[in-house]
C-alpha cells in the first residue's frame, strides 16, 4: 500500500467513526467519554479542545488517559485532559468561595475571592453566579439572613443574633428583614408572636386543602390526605402565631383556591405572602409565568433567571415553595419530560397537570 493510500485509509476509518463528528463539534458532552491524540503533535485532548483542527488521518482514538499515555502520548497543556472536566474545576471553585464565604465574619471582596480560586475578578463573578444564581454579594446576604433565622432562636437578643451572622449594623439587616422572614425579627424570634394568621380546611378532588393568610397575604396552600396533619405543618411554621380558624368571608376565599385547584385557567387573582431568599423568589416569580397547559424543566428555570449552571438550586427553591398551585412548581418536570418530587406527592403533580391540559 502506497503512502497516500495508507494516509486515506487511515482518514476514512477516523472519519466513519462516531467519535470523530464529536471532535469536530468540540463537544464538551463527550468530555470524558473518550480522548483522541494527534500523532504529529504527540499530545492527546479531551473533544472539546479549542486547540487547532488535525488532520483525521493522525488522529487516534483513545478509552482514558492512561490508553493514551500507554500509547505515548502527553496530555494537551491547552485542554489539560488528565485533570478533572472543566465544568468540574469551576463547580470546585465556587464551592470553595462559597465556604470562604460561609467561613467569615466579614464578606471578603470580589478580588480576594477571585484570587483564592485563582480566576480573573470578571471570570469568578460570572461562574459563580452561573453556579449559584446569585452575585457572590447576594449569596453571602443569603448566608447571612440564614444564620440569623438560626440565631434569633439561640440567642437571647436580636442584636447578638444580627451581629454574630455577620451584619455590621443593625439597620443593614432591618432593611431586608420583612422579604426574608415575613415580619419583624423580635416577632420571628418569638416564633411568629403577634402574627396573625387566618386559616380554613376545606376538601377539593385531590384531597385536603388548607389555605392561610397573613396581613400581607395567602401564606400557605397545602395539599394533603390527613387535615389534622397538615394545621400541625402550619402550627410549626409558626408555633407563637395566633391562628384563627376562618370565618364565612374566610372561608369564600377557600372556595376561591378550590375553583383554581379545579379549574386552573380560572387563574388566581389574590394577594400573596411570599417568604424567600432572592434567589427563590426569581424562580418562584418564573414558575408563575409559565401558563396552565405547559410545562419547564428545572434546566429551562435556571437559564430562565439567567442562572443556567444553578438547576439544583432551582429544584431546592421548588421543594421550598409552601403555595401550592398560585406558585405552580407542579409544571416542573425533568429534562425528559418525565415527573420529579413534588413537596405535595407526584400523584398530585400528576392529576394537576393532567387537568391543567384539558382545560
Amino acid at each position: 500500500m502506497t503512502a497516500t493510500a495508507k494516509r486515506r485509509a487511515l482518514a476514512a476509518a477516523t472519519e466513519g467513526d462516531p467519535r470523530w463528528a464529536a471532535v469536530l463539534a468540540r463537544d464538551a458532552r463527550a468530555d470524558g467519554r473518550f480522548y483522541y491524540s494527534v500523532q504529529s503533535t504527540g499530545i492527546y485532548c479531551r473533544p472539546s479542545c479549542a486547540a487547532r483542527q488535525a488532520r483525521p488521518e493522525n488522529v487516534r482514538f483513545h478509552a482514558s488517559c492512561a490508553d493514551a499515555e500507554r500509547a505515548g502520548f502527553r496530555p494537551c497543556q491547552r485542554c489539560k485532559p488528565d485533570q478533572p472536566p472543566l465544568a468540574q474545576q469551576h463547580a470546585q471553585k465556587v464551592t470553595a468561595a462559597c465556604r470562604l464565604i460561609d467561613s467569615a465574619d466579614t464578606l471578603p471582596d470580589l478580588a480576594t475571592l477571585a484570587a483564592a480560586v485563582g480566576l480573573s475578578r470578571y471570570h469568578f463573578h460570572r461562574l459563580f453566579k452561573q453556579h449559584t444564581g446569585l452575585t457572590p454579594k447576594a449569596y453571602a446576604a443569603a448566608r447571612r439572613a440564614e444564620r440569623v433565622r438560626n440565631g434569633l432562636q439561640q440567642h437571647d437578643t436580636v442584636t447578638a443574633a444580627i451581629f454574630d451572622a455577620g451584619f455590621n449594623a443593625n439597620s443593614r439587616f432591618y432593611a431586608q428583614a420583612d422579604a426574608v422572614l415575613g415580619m419583624t425579627p423580635g416577632d420571628y424570634r418569638a416564633g411568629g408572636e403577634r402574627t396573625v394568621i387566618r386559616f380554613a380546611i376545606g376538601q377539593c378532588t385531590l384531597g385536603a386543602i388548607l389555605v392561610a393568610q397573613s396581613e400581607r397575604g395567602v401564606c400557605a396552600i397545602s395539599l394533603g390526605d390527613d387535615a389534622e396533619a397538615l394545621l400541625h405543618e402550619l402550627q410549626d411554621r409558626f408555633p407563637r402565631a395566633e391562628l384563627i380558624g376562618g370565618d364565612a368571608d374566610f372561608e369564600q376565599l377557600v372556595a376561591t383556591v378550590v375553583g383554581f385547584v379545579e379549574a386552573p385557567a380560572l387563574g388566581l387573582d389574590l394577594p400573596l405572602d411570599v417568604r424567600g431568599t432572592a434567589f427563590q423568589q426569581r424562580v418562584w416569580q418564573a414558575l408563575r409565568e409559565i401558563p396552565p397547559g405547559e410545562t419547564a424543566s428545572y434546566r429551562d428555570i435556571a437559564r430562565r433567571i439567567g442562572a443556567p449552571q444553578a438547576v439544583r438550586a432551582v429544584a431546592g427553591a421548588c421543594a421550598a415553595n409552601v403555595l401550592a398551585v398560585a406558585i405552580p412548581c407542579h409544571r416542573v418536570v425533568r429534562t425528559d419530560g418525565s415527573l420529579s418530587g413534588y413537596r405535595w406527592g407526584v400523584a398530585r403533580k400528576q392529576a394537576l397537570l393532567a387537568r391543567e391540559a384539558k382545560s
